[in-house]
């Protein structure tokens, strides 16, 4: 098993990722519905500095995730519920377990545990 070390694999990561989310049943009518497959390079590349950003403290990420989810949470009818996170979680989870160990893997889950909570209750309170 490997350990998180670099820009590629966290590019990995968040590829192998967001190719389940976009197959799941729950997130995947959201997620594609909400990116047009032609923005999806740049949604991951995106992500790819939103992970790095947290993983490795590089600061490459800019932008408003609570923003977006609020957006998103408003097109959906305020229909996000804390199910959708929890399966978020889930597939992040289980990528992250497939493909990496060590202390950033570790990190990983850390800090989606709070951003799933961050985001939920940020949504939770434009409503």
């Amino acid at each position: 098993m490997k350990t998180i070390e670099t820009r590629k694999d966290v590019s990995f990561l968040v590829h192998e990722f967001y190719g389940k989310i976009r197959k799941d049943s729950l997130l995947g009518p959201i997620f594609n519905s909400h990116i047009p497959d032609e923005k999806w390079p740049e949604h991951l590349l995106k992500l790819t500095d939103f992970w790095e950003t947290n993983l490795f403290g590089v600061a490459k990420f800019k932008g408003n995730p609570t923003q977006k989810h609020i957006a998103v949470d408003r097109n959906l009818n305020h229909t996000t519920s804390q199910t959708h996170f929890g399966q978020w979680l889930q597939l992040w989870f289980e990528t992250l377990d497939e493909n990496f160990e060590g202390t950033l893997a570790l990190k990983a889950k850390e800090a989606s545990r709070r951003m799933a909570h961050g985001q939920f209750m940020a949504m939770w309170n434009h409503r």
